[in-house]
């Protein structure tokens, strides 16, 4: 078995624990404490490490760009596309898909088959876009979840400057920004990892080590499968994936690449499975939710619909990104990436096209919106 295929199976296993730990975690103060190690601990401590070994080539500052502008159109997809899906425009549910689908979690998803199959030169690359990625994710992300937050409670009469000065206290006050803004310190002054002391460096990599299991472990537990949720996730995944291999299609016939390599990671890199960080931010608007009695039965994402989303995805794109690699040089040219790409969007759009068809009346929003509005997992 090859060593791919194993670390593929090493992450479904910790995904299937948590599903067992299910019945020993039934409070939600137990999934609390789990969600608050990940997010106030692990968390930051990857980040912060993944920022301090950060070495930027200037030949290749073109990747987090390109993968910055990736987040943007596959957001702006996402917008307009969901109520073909049924997903009814400012919901929950909404919010929920416009912040996960256009993310991005390679180093699950992508990394560990980069390094396998083509090498350490080309996951360098991979970590380079995902730069521009961190960017949306952690940023981006952040101040779009909090714009929601105000608008969907009303809030949107407050002064711009009282709006700012909260919303540069509540980026402050997480632990996620606090290690950005202290690793970009520390970088200005040329520090990196390793010049840290031994003892503060080992410590934080030893709990930035533990993010994969935890993360893994949480997704298990927290999941909660619905049918018509999980045909709802399968079809968008499918849809985004169809979407995301055009894209790459189109950009390898437009750009000419260095190597089969560069252009095997342009068709992978878009295809990692859907972020957790977006996640960690619609927890920290839910818990602001949830202070205040007010707010609390009006949740502005939907975090049981996040989470099962999160558990489809990961294994949704480890077999695609698997299939690309173990197709061989296949997929290297552009009009068989194309063709896939539509297969993928036409397959994921006909079953909504033949129910139009067949019912002329038929609303595009059939599922019921209480489910989707009122289904908050915390």
């Amino acid at each position: 078995m090859g060593i791919a295929l194993q670390k593929t199976i090493s992450l479904l296993l910790l995904i299937l624990i948590g599903v067992f730990l299910k019945n020993k975690l039934i409070k939600e103060d137990h999934k609390k404490g789990l969600k608050t190690i990940i997010l106030d601990i692990a968390l930051p401590a990857m980040i912060f490490v993944a920022l301090l070994k950060i070495e930027i080539n200037s030949d290749l500052l073109i990747l987090p760009v390109l993968a910055l502008v990736f987040n943007v159109l596959m957001l702006l997809v996402t917008r307009y596309v969901m109520p073909f899906f049924g997903v009814e425009a400012a919901t929950p549910a909404m919010r929920t898909l416009m912040m996960l689908l256009p993310s991005l979690a390679p180093g699950l998803s992508c990394f560990p088959f980069l390094v396998e199959y083509l090498g350490d030169d080309v996951l360098a690359w991979g970590a380079l876009a995902d730069i521009g990625n961190k960017i949306f994710v952690l940023i981006l992300a952040y101040l779009l979840a909090m714009h929601w937050f105000y608008k969907s409670h009303g809030l949107a009469n407050r002064s711009n400057g009282q709006k700012i000065k909260e919303l540069l206290i509540a980026m402050v006050k997480e632990p996620i920004n606090m290690v950005m803004i202290i690793a970009i310190l520390l970088l200005s002054f040329g520090l990196n990892l390793e010049k840290l002391p031994v003892f503060l460096s080992e410590s934080i990599v030893m709990m930035k080590n533990m993010m994969t299991p935890l993360v893994l472990l949480f997704i298990g537990v927290a999941v909660i499968f619905k049918w018509d949720q999980l045909r709802l996730i399968t079809s968008l995944l499918t849809f985004r994936a169809g979407i995301t291999f055009l894209l790459s299609g189109i950009f390898i016939l437009l750009v000419p690449l260095p190597s089969e390599a560069a252009i095997l990671l342009a068709v992978v890199f878009p295809q990692s499975a859907c972020s957790f960080w977006p996640f960690a931010h619609m927890s920290a608007v839910r818990t602001m939710e949830k202070a205040n009695p007010a707010l609390e039965n009006k949740p502005t994402f939907d975090l049981e619909l996040g989470i099962n989303v999160l558990a489809v995805s990961m294994p949704f794109s480890i077999l695609l990104i698997l299939g690309v690699f173990t197709s061989g040089s296949y997929f290297t040219n552009p009009y068989h990436v194309l063709i896939l790409g539509g297969i993928l969007t036409i397959g994921a759009a006909l079953p909504r096209i033949l129910q139009w068809i067949k019912t002329p009346e038929f609303s595009f929003i059939p599922f019921e919106k209480k489910e989707l509005k009122d289904s908050s997992a915390d």
